[in-house]
């Protein structure tokens, strides 16, 4: 799984070199104003040097790895990597100094804010679908809406030919097999958004906690990480379970149809997340929701996910290697979003997250 997703991220920086190519072809034949604009344009970033160091969100691994990777091209001289390990270690890495930067799916809550000695940024980068993804032999399509997920969590749902199933399924010949949910065992911005989209979509159903960690019912399997959640699905017939984009396809899971907020049902896809992305409002901390959004083409478990940062470092070459590769993020970045089975961030959050940058400076 790991190689396939590094495959695409390689696929998707051959695909930016290849139009960066184009666009200096058609370039060379324009006029020599037109041309001085393009240079200017595009004078290469001063180099920097340093290490960065990060962890956090599985949920965006696989884009981080592909924006790693081209800043490396870009920035030599700076040292960048990334653990994953769920949400809530990145943020704990975060506020113990233990890295320079940390991912996740999922805000800090008000009572840790103050944790952060030296200050929290909020750094929007991409967003994907959380999949509905499913273990069911001769099923290779199925509709579900959030109360039956919920039902399903809860085990108030225990089989695949429940009434509640086959009314969102007519025509499909559904097994009397039993379901076994699959739950992240880590503290996990995946969880957060999965959990809080059934707290949202279906709040007379849904009766457990929503957060990076929930109350699931203790028979039910329990993955670590994206990968370890895919992982428990594609091993367990009658399995189901929330699964991002990226993992869901490199594992090749089938994954369920969603009915939204508007009734119209929707699969997991690129552009039901920015058809999400596309109704949200980002808040002058750059954080936003996209979950159950308005629309009959959003995709309803559309997710957000960010990098996390202090305001201040001590170190000057960390401080401007941080700036450098946040640049990159909303520079090619967004590029190569779509490569690994991410949606680039709307131009309006782009150019606020970039405004930001001003903002990260010396402790």
């Amino acid at each position: 799984m790991i190689r396939l997703r590094y495959a695409r991220a390689a696929t998707a920086l051959v695909a930016l070199s290849l139009g960066a190519a184009a666009c200096s072809s058609n370039s060379s034949s324009s006029s020599s104003s037109s041309g001085s604009i393009a240079a200017s344009n595009t004078a290469p970033a001063p180099k920097v040097s340093g290490t960065l160091n990060g962890s956090g969100s599985t949920f965006q691994a696989s884009f981080d790895q592909a924006v790693i990777e081209g800043f490396k091209k870009d920035q030599p001289g700076v040292a960048v990597t990334y653990s994953g390990g769920g949400s809530g270690k990145g943020k704990t890495d975060l506020q113990g100094g233990v890295d320079q930067f940390a991912g996740t799916d999922s805000l800090v809550k008000d009572a840790d804010k103050s944790k952060y000695t030296n200050g929290l940024l909020y750094w929007p980068i991409v967003a994907a679908p959380i999949t509905m993804s499913y273990n069911l032999s001769g099923v290779d399509k199925l509709i579900l809406d959030a109360p039956t997920i919920a039902g399903i969590f809860q085990e108030q749902i225990k089989t695949w030919n429940d009434p509640a199933i086959g009314a969102l399924n007519p025509g499909i010949k559904l097994p009397n097999t039993k379901i076994t949910p699959v739950h992240r065992s880590d503290a996990s911005g995946t969880n957060n958004n999965f959990s809080n989209y059934l707290k949202k979509a279906a709040p007379d159903a849904f009766t457990l906690t929503a957060g990076d960690t929930t109350n699931w019912p203790a028979d039910e399997v329990a993955g670590n990480g994206n990968p370890g959640v895919a992982s428990g699905i594609k091993q367990t017939s009658g399995a189901i379970g929330y699964v991002d984009f990226s993992d869901a396809k490199a594992s090749g899971l089938v994954f369920a149809s969603i009915k939204n907020k508007s009734g119209a049902v929707v699969a997991p896809s690129l552009d039901g997340t920015s058809a999400a992305l596309s109704t949200a409002t980002l808040s002058p901390d750059l954080t936003y929701s996209p979950l159950n959004a308005d629309g009959a083409t959003a995709y309803p478990i559309a997710t957000p996910t960010w990098i996390i940062t202090a305001q201040k470092y001590s170190d000057a070459n960390t401080l401007a290697a941080l700036k450098a590769f946040l640049t990159y993020i909303y520079g090619p970045g967004q590029g190569l979003a779509s490569g690994v089975d991410f949606a680039k961030l709307p131009d309006s959050f782009v150019q606020q997250a970039k405004a930001q940058l001003i903002v990260l400076s010396a402790a």
